[in-house]
C-alpha cells in the first residue's frame, strides 16, 4: 500500500492514541491511512469498513468480512460516524466483543460531535473522556468495557407505506420513513401497483439503487416486482435483509456501488432515494454515474423514478443519458423525477 497523507482527525487519532500495541483493530478507516500507520509501526492490524468505497483501500490481509470476530485487540481506532444512532450501534457491538481492558481512540470532526456521544460512550464503557481539540478535530478516548442492553438494529412499522423497517444505527434515518422517500412512494404508487396476494405474481424486474433500510425494495416486493437492492455500506445491506424478512417478501440484496454487478438490459424499472453525500462531504458525483449507467440496464422501455433534493443537477442527465424526463411530483424540498428509455421499435 502507498504511503498516505494523514487527515487532521487520523493524525490526532494516532497521537492520542500513543505507541500503537500488538493487535489493532480499524473500524471505518477513510483512504487506508490509520490502517497503513498501524502496520508502519509493528502491529497486527484488522480493519472493518461499513463503506466497500473505502475497504477497497484495505489490504486484503488486513480486512475483517464482519464488523468484529473472535480476535481481539488491544486498541480501537474509530473513525466516529455523524450520527448518534450510529455512535450507539457501533459502542454496542464493541463492548460486546472487547475485553475491558482494551484502549478505544474514536475520532471525528469537532462540528459533528456532541455531548450524547460521550454519553452513548458511557452506555457501554465505565471511562469515557475528550480530548482537546485540534484542526477542527476531536477524539474521544473509553475503556472499561462493560456491554448494556442491545438497542440495535431497530423496528418500526410505517402505516404511511405499510411497511416494517428494520435497520442499524448508521442507517441513513434508521428505520423512520424520510420525506424523499414518502414522497417518491406516493407517487410511484400511481404506476407500480397494489400490493399483490399471490406470491407469484410477476410485474417486472425491479432494482433500488442506495437501498439503506430496505423500505423502497419491500414495498416494490410488496407489489410483485422482482427485486434486488444494492447499497455501499454493509449495514444497509443487513438491513435490507431484515426488513425483507419482516415483510414476509423475497429481495435479492446486493453489496454493491449503485449499478455495479448490473447487467445490461436486465432491469424494466430503477428506482432510488440516492444519497448526496460521501461521508460527511456533499458530493453528486456517485448519483451522476448511476444516471449516465441506467441508460445501459434498464431494458428498452424500461423506468428510473429518482427523489432529490430541487437543488441537485440531476434533471438534464435524465434526459441525456436515459431519455424522455418528466418531472412527476415536486414539493419544498424535493423533486420526483421520471425518465422512460426509449423502447424498441
Amino acid at each position: 500500500m502507498a504511503r498516505m497523507t494523514l487527515d487532521p482527525v487520523a493524525a490526532l487519532m494516532l497521537d492520542e492514541a500513543g505507541p500503537l500495541p500488538d493487535r489493532v483493530l480499524v473500524v471505518d478507516d477513510v483512504g487506508g491511512a490509520l490502517t497503513r500507520a498501524a502496520v508502519d509501526a509493528g502491529s497486527d492490524v484488522r480493519t472493518w469498513c461499513d463503506d466497500l468505497r473505502d475497504i477497497a483501500h484495505v489490504p486484503p490481509a488486513q480486512r475483517l468480512v464482519a464488523p468484529l470476530t473472535d480476535w481481539t485487540p488491544q486498541l480501537v481506532l474509530w473513525r466516529l460516524p455523524k450520527s448518534l444512532s450510529g455512535v450507539e450501534d457501533y459502542a454496542e457491538q464493541l463492548a460486546a466483543h472487547v475485553d475491558p481492558a482494551t484502549r478505544v481512540v474514536a475520532g471525528g470532526r469537532t462540528k459533528h460531535m456532541t455531548p450524547n456521544q460521550n454519553a452513548a460512550l458511557g452506555r457501554q464503557f465505565e471511562q469515557v473522556s475528550a480530548s482537546l481539540g485540534r484542526q477542527k478535530s476531536r477524539v474521544l478516548h473509553a475503556t472499561g468495557a462493560r456491554p448494556a442492553a442491545v438497542r440495535w438494529p431497530l423496528r418500526r412499522h410505517l402505516p404511511e407505506v405499510g411497511i416494517t423497517a428494520i435497520a442499524h444505527g448508521t442507517v441513513f434515518n434508521t428505520n423512520r420513513l424520510d420525506d424523499g422517500t414518502h414522497l417518491l412512494l406516493r407517487t410511484l404508487a400511481r404506476t407500480a401497483g397494489d400490493p399483490v396476494v399471490d406470491p407469484r405474481a410477476f410485474r417486472g424486474v425491479a432494482l433500488d439503487v442506495g437501498c439503506g433500510s430496505g423500505i423502497i425494495a419491500a414495498w416494490l416486493a410488496q407489489r410483485g416486482w422482482e427485486t434486488t437492492a444494492t447499497d455501499v455500506s454493509a449495514f444497509a445491506v443487513a438491513s435490507t435483509r431484515l426488513t425483507a424478512r419482516a415483510n414476509n417478501v423475497s429481495v435479492r440484496v446486493r453489496h454493491a456501488d449503485m449499478l455495479a454487478g448490473t447487467g445490461p438490459n436486465s432491469v424494466d424499472l430503477v428506482v432510488s432515494n440516492p444519497p448526496f453525500h460521501i461521508g460527511a462531504a456533499k458530493d453528486s458525483s456517485p448519483t451522476l454515474a448511476m444516471i449516465r449507467e441506467a441508460g445501459q440496464v434498464l431494458r428498452p422501455g424500461g423506468e428510473l423514478w429518482i427523489v432529490f433534493n430541487g437543488h441537485l443537477p440531476y434533471l438534464s442527465a435524465l434526459r441525456r443519458h436515459v431519455g424522455n424526463t418528466t418531472i412527476e411530483a415536486q414539493d419544498r424540498h424535493y423533486i420526483v423525477a421520471r425518465a422512460l428509455k426509449a423502447p424498441q421499435l
